[in-house]
């Protein structure tokens, strides 16, 4: 399993401010932070970054590699960004990974990257017109992307599909849809297709204590189902590790010993599994 470690993402407060005044410190903390607690690559999401992305996205992998010898998940949607990154990147540590591209057009030259420069690709299960509905849709999406990056020279070793994961909180169903997806993806070739996930999007908008509870028994049922990465925090995803024979047990209907930890997992289970309908207090129910 590759964790990709999340931390380093503009959406965060510290992370933007040092993005913004060039501070190598904060970056390089998180960077080898996530690095020990066993990340498998650092993925580097400027956002948008329409304007100097070039110059941000070279910065933030030349500072990464300064201190943590991995790769570099290439995170935005600026195309020149991701190009000025996949220069610089050091190839020592591993090849870099392009997030993403997808159904929509606007995407598609982010697979001539991807050749030119022999780099991995996640492929975004979405297109632009909206959200797909169920596994099955999410499976024609994937074979409509593996058929282009066909065209443009990608080897399907080289891309991870991605099913799409959604809030809970407001996409409740979708959450065994994901998995069901990740199913199919494997049966589309031989070798099986690599997927991955960014698995935090299953506990944005819910509250800070379940975020983590929710992150890692969802982790663990995508594990079952074949998942090969994610783009997730990878302390928590250790501690995943820990309780994955718990969890398993109780999927298979077992007792176990601690009751408080069966009651929180159960609960958390059945709200992902959508057996129970989510509540930002569903533990407490």
């Amino acid at each position: 399993m590759l964790i990709i470690g999340e931390k380093l993402s503009i959406i965060a407060k510290r992370v933007r401010e040092a993005m913004m005044k060039r501070d190598k410190g904060p970056i390089q903390e998180i960077a080898t932070r996530q690095w020990k607690e066993g990340s498998g690559m650092i993925d580097a999401n400027i956002g948008p970054a329409e304007d100097g992305g070039e110059e941000l996205m070279e910065w933030m992998v030349t500072t990464i590699q300064e201190v943590v010898p991995l790769p570099i998940c290439l995170d935005t949607t600026n195309y020149k960004a991701i190009e000025a990154g996949l220069k610089v990147h050091n190839n020592e540590w591993g090849r870099p990974l392009i997030n993403s591209t997808s159904n929509d057009p606007e995407r598609f030259p982010m697979l001539e990257l991807a050749a030119k420069y022999n780099s991995q690709i996640i492929g975004l299960t979405v297109g632009k017109g909206g959200l797909p509905a169920d596994a099955e849709e999410r499976a024609a999406i994937a074979a409509e992307i593996m058929a282009r990056a066909m065209e443009y020279g990608v080897p399907l070793e080289d891309i991870y599909l991605d099913p799409l994961v959604l809030q809970i909180a407001t996409s409740q169903d979708h959450a065994m849809k994901v998995i069901d997806a990740i199913k199919m993806f494997r049966e589309m070739n031989e070798p099986p297709m690599k997927t991955v996930v960014g698995l935090s999007n299953i506990s944005n908008g819910c509250p800070k204590h379940i975020r983590p509870i929710l992150n890692k028994y969802y982790f663990i049922m995508l594990m079952n189902a074949g998942l090969d990465a994610a783009i997730a925090d990878a302390h928590e995803m250790a501690e995943a590790m820990q309780e994955k024979q718990l969890v398993d047990d109780i999927l298979a209907g077992k007792e176990i010993e601690d009751k408080e930890k069966m009651i929180i997992i159960k609960k958390t289970l059945d709200v992902i599994m959508n057996k129970t309908l989510y509540a930002h207090s569903y533990l407490e129910m």
